[in-house]
């Protein structure tokens, strides 16, 4: 119990002194994430308002395939960038495996269809009360996904959060297109769990409050956006 405590005791003395490894796993971690969420959103939001307004070939098997990808596992996505990413890949020759640039393209892969699927339920209850006007205005395709986009942003802004949430708690793909190396892609989620197998439960302890806190706080954001968005 004396040794937990002390373990409890260093970490909260290495966030409050802004322990240098502490600061740079997690200031990676917040880079990798918030670069992947960025990306996902630029894909995910219109491409999910299109699959919902449009009528296309193929539509309900891109439906299924983007709900399927929401549930495949992290580890079977990180396998397939790795393959995409390693010396033999089609993507090979811009060697990226081993770079937090692979670790964002990972985490990208992941969010994608949860971004995606989210707004394409979204947009479709929209469609129900906008699909007459928008008829009867004679709106084009960009006007009609501008439209919906804009009408659902408080919705879409907490999809948005819960991609945040899922991509800072991801440890699987990130550990097998990063490698977890020091100084260069070690994030939290990977520290944790090396750190642990090293019995060096300070760290460990200190990058687990810090996730738990980002993770309180992304959950509060959602909360307060759906409550501002019932007002």
């Amino acid at each position: 119990m004396h040794e937990f405590g002390a373990a409890f005791a260093t970490a909260f003395s290495l966030i409050t002194t802004c322990d240098p490894d502490l600061v740079r796993i997690v200031g990676l971690s917040l880079r990798v994430s918030l670069t992947a969420v960025a990306l996902s959103a630029l894909i995910g939001l219109p491409l999910g308002a299109a699959v919902a307004a449009f009528r296309f070939p193929g539509r309900r098997a891109v439906t299924l395939l983007l709900n399927t990808a929401m549930g495949l596992p992290p580890v079977v996505i990180g396998l397939i960038v790795y393959l995409i990413l390693s010396r033999s890949g089609p993507l090979g020759v811009l060697g990226l495996l081993f770079t937090p640039a692979a670790m964002i393209v990972a985490q990208t892969v992941l969010i994608v269809p949860i971004i995606a699927a989210l707004t394409r339920q979204v947009a479709e209850d929209l469609l129900v009360e906008y699909e007459d006007l928008l008829r009867v205005m004679g709106a084009g395709p960009l006007t009609i996904l501008a439209t919906l986009l804009s009408e659902a942003r408080w919705s879409l802004l907490t999809t948005v959060l819960a991609g945040f949430g899922r991509a800072s708690a991801e440890v699987g793909a990130v550990m097998i297109v990063g490698g977890n190396i020091d100084r260069v892609t070690r994030v939290m989620t990977t520290a944790i769990a090396l750190e642990t197998s090293k019995g060096d439960l300070p760290l460990a302890l200190g990058l687990g409050i810090i996730l738990m806190a980002l993770s309180l706080t992304v959950n509060l954001a959602a909360a307060l956006v759906r409550d501002a968005r019932r007002a």
